[in-house]
């Protein structure tokens, strides 16, 4: 079997923490330039940015060189340049570094703030501000947390060994712990293990459970029950939770399935309007509070423990008025 040429690397350095976009041209294709196929390839970005890219000599080759408007198409050939970062308020808490050494990065990340770069979360990221911060321009993840839940993420230090950091969360030989805040609801059995088909639509913010063979299952147990610390406050559950899979907002349509869904999430059981870019207040508790795996490169074992805690149990009235 024919081994693929790997890509050169790209000529341009990264920017805050972001790599330059690469750009392989099709083998085949209408195109007479380079100018052409990249005006219609990224015809999102407004009338005029390409055009304006091109008399900047924002487009280069392999070498460096800036690509030329009028220069002929060429099957094959790879292009790099920088995307126009989004505006985004900066995400005002600490990413603690947990561990480190010549393999991982484990951080613990704060709520609000997105692990990698995606739609308009590019550079507040965990990934762009531990590639500054550490100078480790080659970082990467091996798994994800939404924005919206704080905790212990895994990054990889050297791109060629991701793959077997990434194949311990694809092949369920990671232990993962995670603590929520929600309603405490004495009827409710715990422990128990709640099994379901999830599904999230492209496009839908929130995920639901349907009909079908079960593709997330989840140990839920409760770990503490305090009575309602103010009148018209609920009484309060400090939840544990264990997934055995990982379905996109897993944890919370199961929480919601049981009848208590977590403090402050913006989803379920109803989609709330959109917060306004910059309010950092009543975030959701949820925490990825514990990480454990054999390292599949060194051998060692892995145990570590978020140093955060929910503000909702700590401290629920300045949690519940947004302090």
């Amino acid at each position: 079997m024919r081994r693929r040429t790997p890509p050169p690397p790209s000529p341009l350095p990264q920017r805050d923490g972001i790599d330059a976009v690469r750009v392989r041209l099709p083998a085949e294709g209408p195109w007479t330039t380079v100018r052409d196929h990249l005006a219609e390839r990224l015809s999102g970005a407004g009338a005029g940015v390409v055009d304006g890219m091109f008399a900047a000599g924002l487009f280069v080759t392999a070498d460096g060189r800036a690509v030329p408007a009028d220069a002929p198409y060429e099957p094959g050939m790879f292009v790099w340049f920088h995307r126009e970062t989004p505006a985004e308020v900066p995400v005002p808490f600490p990413l603690e570094v947990v561990y480190r050494d010549a393999h991982i990065v484990v951080a613990d990340k704060p709520h609000f703030l997105a692990t990698t770069p995606r739609g308009g979360h590019v550079v507040q990221t965990a990934l762009a501000r531990l590639r500054r911060e550490l100078d480790l321009p080659a970082l990467g993840a091996a798994h994800r947390l939404d924005r919206l839940t704080a905790g212990l993420v895994l990054f990889v230090v050297r791109p060629g060994e991701r793959g077997a950091y990434q194949s311990l969360f694809g092949e369920r030989r990671v232990r993962k712990v995670y603590e929520a805040v929600a309603p405490y609801d004495p009827a409710l059995a715990l422990p128990r293990t709640v099994r379901s088909r999830i599904l999230k639509e492209r496009g839908v913010l929130a995920a639901r459970e349907i009909e079908g063979e079960p593709n997330a299952v989840t140990r839920v147990e409760l770990a503490a029950h305090r009575p309602a610390p103010a009148a018209g406050c609920p009484d309060l559950g400090r939840y544990r939770l264990e997934p055995a899979t990982g379905q996109t907002h897993q944890l919370r349509v199961h929480m919601n399935a049981l009848g208590v869904p977590i403090l402050g999430d913006p989803l379920y059981p109803e989609v709330a309007p959109a917060v306004p870019a910059g309010d950092f207040r009543r975030p959701l508790q949820l925490l990825a509070s514990e990480l454990g795996f054999t390292d599949p490169v060194t051998g060692r074992e892995h145990r570590f423990r978020s140093g955060r805690t929910l503000g909702a149990w700590t401290a629920y009235e300045e949690w519940a008025a947004g302090q």
